[in-house]
């Protein structure tokens, strides 16, 4: 694994979480939970993109 990626992932997580916390102190909530949301989602974009390099290299190792 990249440590790359693990640096990548905290940073979201941190943004997210700091976003999250002045939306939620200032009453607008909704608007927290989908900033929350938001973040699991690029995070989950950059894990699929790492997991298709994964099976890529499964392939090439096992041929086929």
């Amino acid at each position: 694994m990249n440590v790359e990626l693990i640096l990548k992932v905290a940073g979201v997580g941190f943004l997210v979480t700091v976003v999250y916390q002045v939306l939620s102190k200032s009453g607008r909530d909704e608007q927290a939970m989908l900033a929350s949301v938001a973040g699991i989602i690029i995070v989950l974009l950059m894990i699929v993109g790492e997991l298709g390099g994964l099976l890529d290299t499964v392939k090439n190792v096992f041929g086929i």
